[in-house]
């Protein structure tokens, strides 16, 4: 395989229940400090515990974007304005031109949302949706990069993936893609997911939901809790040293697709275990080169025991790994850009997070997972995103000199 050469990450940005900026999520890994709450979500019966962001409802939308008004474009337009991220887009598009900037976004509901809105307040008559509900720039998947686009002034070429919880992951893996062919010179790459009706009954009508906050690893470990995120990375062709303090770059991808059942995982693993051996021929690199893995790690008996047997057996015991969901909750598709940013705070900071709500890692388990935090520095981290229908994607990410 022909070894990728590394793109710059010169701008990112991160909202989840650990709190608004990097610098809140950095804060809440150090103090070990989660963001799950008991489930409040409005009309939803389903229990558990839920990583919900406060003030998303009191948001606006300046007026020429009115129109895109829903929970997960509203999240969208928040992070934008963290973390310096929207300036820094127009420094890159002065610099290179909108057109040479594409936007690949990530999402597993979009603005569903607004859609269960219109729902239940349609015509009780004729069951007519009212006239006010704009499916194309809310509901829609494409509604997002839309959204982004337009808030940017972008002009290259703008979708939306959606592989359910590996929908983030993949956007970095087609904007590299799309970068690699000349396309585009650089990416606005990330993605959202808001909590919705549909996602928690749903994932509760699975059996999938843990009564406490969700402890992936966990030898209780009794499902997952889910949380809302959205987050960006801005992706540029060119050597990362030229334009941040600290040079953080994309190494590598894998990407797979097992299918081998619709929400349960390959029982051999086989798709993970291709994705990150893929990510690591993509990067040159040798496993025994990763100084830290963040595992998917949802906190369900099923995905859990098989991430552990896919790391094991590329890595066995010796690259300390840990999920980072008990901190945030599973943010769904944005959970890739979630962990893609822990990842880069994690090189910045050499922070390796432990598991939060971790008491006995189960004893089955053959990879290094880690209890508590660990400070150290290293160079190389990769980041797994397993999806419904076996997607998979693992990212390698680095500190280039």
């Amino acid at each position: 395989m022909t070894r990728m050469t590394p793109l710059s990450i010169t701008a990112a940005s991160l909202i989840s229940a650990l709190g608004r900026g990097k610098a809140a999520t950095r804060g809440a890994l150090v103090e070990r400090r989660g963001g799950l709450v008991a489930n409040d979500f409005p009309g939803i019966a389903s229990g558990g515990f839920i990583g919900r962001i406060p003030g998303i409802e009191a948001h606006r939308l300046p007026e020429p974007l009115a129109r895109f008004t829903c929970r997960n474009n509203l999240l969208l337009d928040l992070a934008l304005a963290t973390d310096g991220f929207a300036p820094a887009v127009a420094r890159a598009a002065e610099r290179i031109g909108a057109a040479r900037i594409g936007v690949v976004l990530g999402t597993s509901t979009s603005g569903i949302a607004r859609g269960e809105e219109a729902y239940r307040a349609r015509d009780p008559e004729s069951g007519a949706l009212p006239p006010d509900f704009d499916f194309t720039h809310t509901h829609d998947f494409f509604s997002a990069a839309r959204f982004v686009q337009t808030s940017l002034g972008l002009a290259g070429p703008a979708f939306v993936v959606s592989t359910a919880c590996a929908s983030s992951a993949r956007a970095i893996v087609d904007a590299t893609q799309l970068i690699a062919a000349g396309v585009i010179d650089a990416a606005v790459v990330g993605g959202a997911d808001t909590l919705c009706h549909m996602t928690l009954a749903g994932f509760a009508a699975l059996g999938l939901i843990s009564p406490e906050p969700c402890r992936p690893s966990d030898a209780e470990r009794r499902g997952l809790s889910i949380g809302e995120a959205a987050g960006f990375v801005l992706l540029e062709r060119g050597p990362p040293g030229d334009r941040a303090e600290n040079p953080l770059a994309l190494l590598g991808y894998g990407e797979s697709s097992d299918g081998y059942h619709m929400s349960a995982p390959h029982p051999e693993a086989l798709g993970a275990i291709a994705a990150m051996t893929e990510a690591l021929d993509r990067a040159g690199l040798a496993p025994d080169e990763i100084d830290y893995i963040n595992l998917h790690g949802t906190g369900t008996i099923a995905n859990d025991a098989s991430e552990d047997r896919a790391v094991a057996a590329v890595f066995g015991d010796r690259v300390p790994c840990s999920s980072t969901k008990g901190f945030t909750g599973h943010t769904l598709g944005a959970a890739g850009i979630v962990e893609a940013i822990i990842a880069l705070l994690a090189l910045e900071d050499g922070l390796l997070p432990g598991g939060l709500n971790l008491d006995r890692v189960d004893p089955a388990f053959r990879a290094q997972v880690l209890r508590d935090n660990v400070s150290r520095p290293i160079r190389r981290v990769l980041s797994n995103s397993f999806g419904f229908g076996g997607a998979n994607s693992s990212l390698i990410f680095g500190l280039v000199p």
